[in-house]
């Protein structure tokens, strides 16, 4: 479990761990400060109004995004559609294990 912003990588697979989206799959898409960082899935949870979490709120999942990581540590902007895709790559190579059970 990740303890400070630190840990996560940009473009990182999380799911939620505690509140209203507990369960749900997200990509690091920002930090804030030491023990928040910005979520996104690109659909319920765009980019331009990603989730602030607590970093101990979040499960980390070892896969990242490589493309979407250089892209949003450079300043370039992602798309929502970026952002789902790469979400739906990575829970596909995990067989499609517990996808966003909400829209």
């Amino acid at each position: 479990m990740p303890r400070r912003s630190s840990d996560l990588r940009l473009g990182e697979l999380v799911s939620s761990r505690a509140g209203r989206d507990a369960g749900s799959w997200f990509l690091v898409v920002g930090r804030e400060g030491e023990r928040f960082v910005r979520v996104a899935d690109g659909k319920r949870r765009r980019l331009e109004g990603a989730k602030r979490k607590n970093v101990l709120h979040l499960v980390a999942h070892a896969q990242v995004s490589p493309e979407l990581e250089v892209k949003l540590a450079s300043g370039v902007r992602v798309s929502d559609q970026e952002v789902r895709k790469a979400l739906e790559a990575m829970l596909s190579r995990r067989g499609g294990e517990g996808q966003n059970g909400q829209g």
